[in-house]
């Protein structure tokens, strides 16, 4: 039974994270013989059509070319309210529209890959610095702020978040409190846009109000073979054959 690939980000008015969903989905299909058509691209907010037709447009031509199921990726990186409630209920809507034709299978969201951590550890190993901060969103959803707690924790970081509580102003007046004088900043966040802009403005201004001490600015996780590589994975989950 042939399947074809969904991969789905949150949207946004910056151009950018759709010209990166577009290279992901790219380095995904080079994973399938003849791939180009069987990899695409959606949305959950910011686009002309909601998620559940963008789903159905996309079965229909997977179905033309002979696939009897869909997978979709949520390129999400908590199990916030998106990924928890508003995700689920946009491919039960577009299930029922298509019927029997094509079962869609929603994978697990990429933050839930146990080797993300892999990408922050490396990060942190290039900067030498005394502390660490693993910057995220944020949600308000009650124990969606897990996942960057437990790689924080395991980096020996601290967590911040950008529109919840511990900000990021306020970690860094802690650590220095502490003592430290080097800052690394490692924003969880998987492409470069509107937001890690602020964030690298924000970093600018607390320079400027602590003038002895030295951030450093990793970037966010961006295109590679290697997030190719979990989308993968996750698409391709309980598929493995050993032996």
């Amino acid at each position: 039974m042939s399947s074809a690939y969904l991969l789905l980000s949150h949207g946004s008015r910056d151009p950018r994270p759709e010209i990166a969903m577009r290279q992901l989905a790219k380095l995904v299909s080079q994973k399938l013989a003849n791939g180009e058509n069987l990899v695409g691209i959606a949305t959950l907010e910011l686009n002309i059509q909601p998620l559940h037709q963008q789903i159905q447009h996309f079965a229909k031509t997977a179905l033309a070319l002979g696939c009897k199921r869909l997978k979709i990726v949520p390129l999400f990186l908590v199990p916030g309210v998106h990924v928890m409630t508003d995700i689920p209920a946009e491919v039960a809507l577009a299930q029922q529209a298509l019927g029997e034709d094509i079962i869609i299978d929603l994978k697990p969201y990429l933050g839930n890959h146990p080797d993300l951590e892999k990408f922050f550890t490396q990060a942190i190993a290039t900067i030498k610095v005394e502390a660490a901060i693993l910057l995220a969103h944020g949600s308000r959803r009650s124990g969606s702020q897990q996942p960057v707690e437990t790689i924080a924790m395991n980096l020996g970081a601290v967590a911040a978040y950008w529109a919840v509580p511990p900000s990021l102003e306020s970690r860094v007046k802690e650590l220095i409190a502490a003592g430290h004088e080097q800052i690394a900043i490692l924003p969880y966040f998987l492409f470069t846009g509107g937001i890690t802009d602020a964030i690298a403005l924000a970093v600018e201004e607390l320079k400027l109000q602590f003038p002895g001490v030295t951030f450093k600015l990793a970037q966010p996780l961006g295109v590679s073979t290697e997030i190719a590589d979990l989308i993968w994975d996750l698409a391709t989950e309980g598929e493995k054959v050993f032996g």
